[in-house]
């Protein structure tokens, strides 16, 4: 059975990197095999930044060579910054049956839903702007000029929330993984539940067999 393909996609600051980490360890302690996709960045690495583990950190020049090499299976400007998701990792995870969760924004998650019409995509939103301003402020890594102009692209990128299947508030994080953990859950159901899924062909087995006398 082939994986399912999420995308999480959030303004920045709303927290959507700590949610799909602590539901993919949960969901991992139950057996559902989930893998998170590490993005490729033009950005300089912030403090605690790993490469590999967090992003990968590549130049201008080698991202814009893997875009001519259609190494990214999605990719996108924020700022002046490039993001993109690699394109055979994520399609050898999901033939494996690995859900692959995608933490992108929603110029990527066009991309996808163009490609792969059966993604699942989930948008992740801030109970308000103040608690969103409060969240960006309290890293305290970006001056006040960087959080107003992240402020500016949050209500740019908020714009988008209809295009999502589904809509996650995280306010309170522990209900927000709850939610999370079931619409994961939900996308592994489906595909459980198609044709080639295990559920599909048992449903199939028992619907050919002769009516008992």
């Amino acid at each position: 059975m082939k994986g399912s393909l999420i995308v999480v996609s959030a303004p920045s600051g709303a927290g959507k990197t700590s949610l799909t980490h602590a539901a993919i360890d949960r969901l991992a302690a139950i057996g559902h095999a989930v893998t998170f996709s590490v993005s490729y960045t033009t950005r300089e690495p912030r403090p605690g930044e790993e490469d590999g583990q967090d992003y990968h950190f590549v130049s201008m020049e080698r991202f814009e060579a893997m875009i001519g090499e259609e190494a990214f299976l999605e990719h996108a400007q924020v700022f002046d910054r490039r993001y993109g998701t690699g394109r055979k990792r994520t399609l050898e995870a999901l033939a494996d049956g690995q859900d692959v969760v995608l933490d992108i924004d929603w110029q990527g998650a066009q991309q996808v839903r163009a490609a792969y019409p059966d993604a699942v995509l989930i948008y992740v939103l801030p109970p308000s702007v103040q608690v969103l301003r409060d969240r960006l402020a309290g890293r305290g890594q970006d001056s006040a000029a960087v959080i107003a102009r992240r402020m500016e692209a949050a209500a740019a990128e908020m714009s988008h929330w209809h295009e999502y299947d589904y809509v996650i508030v995280n306010d309170d994080f522990e209900t927000a993984v709850d939610d999370l953990i079931a619409l994961l859950r939900a996308a592994r159901l489906r595909q459980c539940q198609a044709a080639d899924g295990p559920v599909g062909v048992l449903a199939n087995t028992l619907a050919k067999k002769p009516a008992l006398p």
